[in-house]
């Protein structure tokens, strides 16, 4: 089987857990960065997972573009669907919720909340300035979530049928 992985990572930590995924997956899998290549020839594929991070609380533009632009396409594929946030919880469901149309939430044979990172490194001055006054973190914190990469994989390679 096929598998395509598009995301859109700001500050890496959606690359990193799309890459984890293709490991566990296994098989013939592409990466693509949406922002690199935002078009895609779906047709390739059998499986797409797409994944993003969150940021003030919304997905990067341009997966919602892609997925309203693929919207057909996408729900006749088999179909995961991640973020990368750093809440938990009720927040953190409905970020996932929000993040893509319903349409693919009802098709989707997985989806998950995989964990975050803040990229001290990485942000320029805003977005620290934001990550510090909203949350009280001043340094680089990764909180990827192990097992929710290895139940999210274990999902996706199930036949059909057994999901």
């Amino acid at each position: 089987m096929k598998t395509l992985i598009l995301y859109m990572s700001t500050h890496g930590c959606t690359i990193n857990v799309a890459h984890r995924i293709a490991v566990k997956l296994g098989g013939e899998v592409a990466l693509v960065n949406l922002n690199e290549k935002p078009q895609v020839q779906l047709d390739d594929y059998d499986r797409v997972i797409l994944g993003g991070s969150i940021h003030a609380g919304k997905i990067q533009k341009e997966i919602q573009t892609f997925c309203k632009k693929n919207l057909t396409k996408l729900a006749s594929k088999e179909l995961g669907l991640y973020i990368c946030c750093m809440y938990k919880g009720v927040e953190a469901e409905a970020q996932l919720r929000n993040a893509f149309p319903e349409i693919l939430h009802r098709h989707a044979k997985a989806e998950a909340i995989m964990g975050g990172a803040f990229y001290f490194e990485k942000m320029n001055f805003v977005e620290r300035f934001l990550v510090k006054k909203m949350t009280g973190t001043t340094k680089t914190t990764v909180k990827i979530d192990q097992d929710a990469i290895r139940r999210f994989s274990d999902k996706m390679k199930k036949p059909l049928a057994a999901s």
